[in-house]
């Protein structure tokens, strides 16, 4: 029998329940006569940067929402298209040259989504300055530097009038080379321009003192940043709008001893749309996390030093695991690029929003998975760690050398190992190194030493691992000295990852829980055990594959072979 107070609640939800059904008959009988589709926004996550579209306060008064940004159409949720300040709304996107798609939702339905705002970080800095680059001048100036010579005479063209003539072609060469930074360096008698290329400084121009002080003060120009201020470092960013895609350049500035020193990161959106095959996972690592993406909850952590392609990876996750059904959110450090369908909020310390307060807000916000770009500290980690144990899958990064490091460093953290243990699902440490080009790369036999040490990875690698025959003419590659067009003359064309997963089975677990912390050589061990394969057991098998050079894997790990 129930007690009065039980039916009594019993009611009262059953009269919620049917009151929320009613608002939403009402607002699909509202979408019928307006012609316009209907839709229930509780199984929508909205994009933080369709979200920025209007503000908050624009999106109440209006009784609307913008949620989905593709290209130059944005999804717009409204309670009522036909309401004069939701029409000024709307003209306000169209005049902006969005085309706006018109959903009809309930009030309530809303409501839910404004409580996104409170994720959008408004303390970001605008975007002060574009360079419009009609998409076919583009594709011209990408034919014609299609390499570095190329991109010299093109430089070489212009002369002190044409100063921003110099700097658009300084950044379409930048894209058409696939640089993923610009450098320009203040020296006694001339500006040294440098691309950096598959994560490689290379020298491409020296600028004369007065193209190098017109292009400085362009920059600063569209940065946003003082002209006139040239003793302090200085920040700042603007944006390229080509027909593809906007393409966002951060750029620092710091005082140098002949003048000043620019670096321009190109944030190019198609850098990121690299599934995990393309990224380097061979066919039996995609296996083992193919099912450790798809677990319900837990944390999968990255790791790996600054620039190692760790977020990537994760940005790759994300979009394999991504479903409109599913609520994904992050919390990052800054937010640099952004994924359709995913909300995407920003670290803003002024505003007190750190990776922690990042977390906890994210948490009431009901998600299915949660990315932390990076775990720093105690808080953060004991947070990430909770969300893991209470139905979320959580993925981040930390700073470690090898997968097996991770466990130390989150027990140094003071991460309970009982905590530590029923939450990690994987760790994966991972590098990036240069592929050779497949224009220029040649063939030689192997070293006996070589070939020895080789062989010796290879029987230690488990039996799920498809190896290559080792026989007495087993060939390697190296890279072409002087190399060719295609690749800039370096020999290597893109880079490769270089990974090891490590899967957390009972036996690392019994390991974690013990009185003593375990140590990384036994972590490493036993997982060697459970079939894990090393980075330098994958490297080798790059490098017979042709991918990679010898050399160059023992630029990244160090001599091994």
């Amino acid at each position: 029998m129930l007690k009065d107070d039980d039916k009594q609640k019993e009611l009262a939800e059953k009269l919620s329940e049917f009151s929320l059904q009613a608002k939403e008959r009402e607002a699909k009988l509202l979408a019928e006569k307006s012609g316009n589709e209907y839709l229930n926004l509780s199984i929508i996550s909205p994009q933080t940067q369709a979200l920025e579209l209007i503000s908050e306060e624009q999106a109440k008064s209006a009784f609307c929402a913008p949620f989905l940004l593709k290209g130059k159409e944005v999804s717009l949720a409204c309670k009522d298209s036909g309401m004069e300040a939701t029409k000024l709304v709307i003209q306000g996107l169209e005049r902006s040259g969005f085309k706006v798609k018109i959903y009809i939702v309930s009030e309530l339905s809303l409501k839910g989504m404004w409580e996104n705002y409170k994720l959008v970080t408004l303390g970001q800095k605008e975007i002060t300055g574009k360079i419009d680059i009609n998409a076919d001048n583009l594709a011209q100036l990408q034919t014609k530097m299609s390499n570095l010579n190329e991109l010299k005479e093109e430089i070489n063209k212009f002369q002190s009038p044409y100063t921003s003539q110099i700097l658009e072609i300084i950044l379409a060469g930048a894209l058409a080379i696939d640089a993923s930074d610009v450098h320009i360096e203040a020296e006694e008698k001339a500006g040294r321009l440098r691309y950096r290329i598959d994560g490689a400084l290379q020298d491409i121009y020296d600028l004369t003192p007065l193209h190098y002080r017109s292009v400085l003060s362009r920059i600063k120009l569209l940065s946003g940043m003082k002209i006139n201020v040239h003793s302090a470092a200085q920040d700042g960013r603007f944006t390229i709008r080509t027909k593809e895609y906007p393409i966002e350049i951060r750029v620092s500035i710091i005082p140098s001893a002949y003048g000043e020193t620019v670096v321009m990161r190109i944030l190019n959106p198609k850098s990121i749309q690299l599934k995990l095959e393309d990224l380097g996972f061979r066919a039996d690592d995609l296996a083992i996390v193919d099912e450790q993406v798809k677990r319900p909850n837990g944390i999968i952590l990255n790791t790996g030093p600054t620039g190692s392609g760790k977020t990537t990876t994760l940005y790759a996750f994300l979009r394999k695991i991504y479903d409109p059904e599913m609520k994904i959110i992050t919390v990052e450090d800054p937010v640099e690029y952004h994924i359709d369908g995913i909300t995407q909020t920003q670290v803003d310390v002024k505003r007190d929003y750190t990776f922690a307060n990042g977390l906890r807000s994210i948490l009431r916000q009901d998600p299915d998975v949660i990315l932390v770009g990076e775990i720093r500290d105690n808080e953060t980690a004991e947070i990430a760690m909770n969300a893991a144990l209470t139905g979320h899958l959580v993925f981040s990064t930390l700073h470690t050398n090898e997968a097996a490091g991770t466990i130390p460093r989150l027990l140094d953290m003071k991460i309970q190992p009982a905590i530590l243990s029923a939450a990690l699902n994987m760790a994966i440490a991972q590098r990036l190194t240069r592929k050779l080009c497949q224009h220029c790369k040649q063939k030689r036999k192997l070293e006996p030493n070589e070939k020895e040490n080789i062989k010796k990875f290879l029987e230690q690698m488990p039996s799920r691992v498809k190896k290559p025959e080792l026989n007495e003419s087993a060939e390697v590659c190296d890279a072409k000295e002087g190399g060719c067009d295609k690749c800039n003359f370096t020999g290597y064309k893109g880079r490769v990852a270089i990974v090891e997963l490590l899967l957390v089975d009972k036996n690392i677990q019994e390991m974690m829980n013990q009185l003593q912390t375990p140590t990384m050589p036994a972590l490493k061990e036993a997982a060697m055990k459970a079939g894990m394969v090393t980075m330098e057991q994958d490297a080798v098998l790059k490098v017979l594959a042709g991918t990679t050079s010898i050399s160059e894997v023992e630029t990244v790990l160090g001599e091994f072979i």
